[in-house]
């Protein structure tokens, strides 16, 4: 083509969406038992390396402190807790 025809054209944008899967539960969360004053650590694994993991009690979101550490590597995410009490259960 000569250069006029590159100079005539009008370039056009467009945009690609995609929706992503949700990640999902290789392995699920199982029954742990623990002493009251332990540490005990939950385990899940995910279909996705890096989902995004918000840890639940009931309605309640839990954040990390000193009573909970939020740990994840890869499709591998993990919710240690501290100072076991009954009504963590």
């Amino acid at each position: 083509p000569s250069p006029s025809f590159f100079s005539s054209c009008s370039r056009s944008k467009f945009s690609l969406y995609f929706i992503a899967l949700p990640a999902l539960f290789k392995q699920e969360l199982q029954n742990t038992e623990a002493e009251e004053g332990g540490t005990v650590t939950l385990r899940c694994e995910l279909t996705k390396p890096r989902a995004a993991v918000e840890w639940r009690k009931g309605d309640v979101t839990l954040y990390p402190g000193q009573k909970y550490q939020m740990k994840q590597q890869g499709c591998a995410a993990e919710l240690v807790i501290n100072d076991l009490e009954p009504g963590d259960s």
